[in-house]
């Protein structure tokens, strides 16, 4: 019989705003909109005959995030499981088993949301250098987010003698948009990295939404502006209710004292930045890179994104890098995953992200 050993009522959380959260309050234009709907998140890990230890580190919706509600959170699994939190604190829902039996097991979380559009109020005049900040480990690089001194000087130059962070990250917000071209617009002769690379993204101009934003960020953090990625995944419109995998995510959030965090999201922005054919080599790709579909050049559109984050999202985890108890190392990201067998990173699993409008 299978276990149901964690479920939790949204009206049971506190689900307020803290400080390092982004800011929601209607300062922009029109009052934040929402979406509710209905995600089922299921997993399936394959263990080979002789293993002798699973860990297992699987993403799930974050409780506490204050831009989305989360009701009726249910996990269904045979094993055991608990969830626990990073560094940074995420919640990851995890699974330890030793001389476990080969063969398939499945992981499935269920749970409605009614997510909010976040709008962030990005006027550079209220940039108080004398409020608090945040920590300097989001001036620091990673495995991926690499400062080459190319890319360092690529950020100088766009940014100049600008010394607010708000304007300053508009500049690498504009930079990028003029330099890196989005990989499902032309997918014959463009592609990612695979792994969200900051140089891949410098030399090569082109990449998926990681891809973009681990360069973003790293131009940002060599300008000393404290920047982070956030993972999630976009219901898009032309899979509701279908059984096809939703993917995932990704966007950057920046600090500016005074402010507080200030998402963005120039990958899709860049979608609207630019008038290109739609054919049958990208209609899909482009189709389902936008949460509202793309009809041409929008200039309103990227303004939008430079701020505000549509409500047609979820968010599974903060950072890069993730530092998880029993795991053998750092974790790059961990919008869907992360197996271990024997210590050694695992890749026989799948992911399968549903959802249905409620």
């Amino acid at each position: 019989m299978k276990f149901q050993l964690y479920s939790l009522m949204a009206a049971s959380l506190a689900l307020t705003a803290c400080k390092d959260k982004p800011e929601e309050a209607d300062k922009t234009s029109g009052a934040p909109k929402s979406y509710r709907f209905e995600m089922t998140n299921a997993y399936s890990v394959k263990i080979p005959e002789g293993a002798q230890s699973v860990k297992a580190w699987f993403a799930m919706p974050q409780l506490e995030e204050a831009s989305q509600k989360i009701e009726d959170f249910k996990i269904t699994c045979e094993h055991p499981h608990e969830i626990v939190k990073d560094q940074f604190g995420n919640e990851f829902v995890r699974i330890v088993l030793t001389n476990p039996p080969a063969g398939d097991f499945d992981l499935t979380e269920t749970f409605k949301v009614t997510r909010t559009e976040i709008k962030v109020d990005a006027d550079p005049a209220k940039v108080d250098e004398k409020a608090e900040g945040v920590d300097a480990k989001y001036l620091d690089g990673s495995a991926n987010i690499v400062m080459t001194p190319e890319i360092v000087a690529a950020a100088k130059e766009a940014v100049g003698d600008e010394k607010n962070p708000v304007n300053a990250s508009r500049k690498l917000y504009d930079w990028t948009l003029a330099n890196i071209d989005y990989w499902v617009k032309d997918p014959a002769n463009k592609k990612s990295s695979g792994i969200g690379s900051s140089t891949y993204t410098f030399e090569t101009k082109t990449g998926n939404c990681t891809d973009f934003h681990s360069l973003w960020v790293a131009m940002a953090r060599s300008q000393g502006i404290p920047s982070r990625m956030v993972y999630g995944s976009i219901p898009k419109p032309t899979l509701d209710g279908k059984d096809t995998d939703q993917s995932y995510h990704c966007w950057p959030e920046f600090h500016a004292k005074g402010i507080g965090w200030i998402p963005h999201d120039v990958a899709v922005a860049d979608i609207y930045a630019e008038e290109f054919p739609l054919n049958d080599a990208n209609k899909t790709g482009v189709e389902l890179t936008t949460a509202l579909g793309y009809k041409g050049k929008d200039d309103k559109m990227v303004d939008y994104y430079f701020g505000n984050i549509d409500e047609r999202r979820v968010t599974w985890a903060r950072g890069r890098d993730h530092v998880l108890e029993g795991a053998s190392g750092p974790v790059d990201s961990l919008p869907k995953a992360y197996i271990e067998i024997d210590g050694k990173p695992a890749s026989d699993w799948t992911r399968k992200l549903t959802y249905e409008s409620l």
